[in-house]
């Protein structure tokens, strides 16, 4: 379980940082000084399109993203019920792995 809450903080980072990017080119739209020019209304229109886009991509990646978390996480969970000593022995043969790949990795 603990992989899985960290994979979904990391996916919770991800998430947050894409807000925050979207946020900060409304920002950026709000306060730029050259409203006035053609051109300039041209790339916000468009820029304003992209934002809309991607925060509606982002809503349902979101959604997709945590659903398919809560799936693996109660399936792992049915799977560790149904088989204890084959989910202790996968996690065994993941720690090894892991063990091996940080000491070679020191070297």
């Amino acid at each position: 379980m603990e992989i899985l809450e960290n994979a979904g903080q990391a996916g919770n980072k991800i998430m947050g940082s894409l807000k925050s990017i979207i946020s900060d080119a409304e920002k950026v739209l709000e306060n730029s000084t050259q409203q006035g020019s053609e051109s300039y209304q041209n790339a916000k229109r468009k820029l304003e399109s992209t934002i809309t886009d991607a925060k509606f991509v982002l809503r349902e990646l979101e959604e997709v993203v945590v659903n398919k978390a809560k799936d693996a996480a109660v399936c792992t969970a049915e799977f560790a019920k149904e088989h204890p000593w084959k989910a202790v022995g996968a996690v065994a043969a993941v720690g090894v792995l892991l063990g091996i790949l940080i000491a070679r990795s020191r070297k």
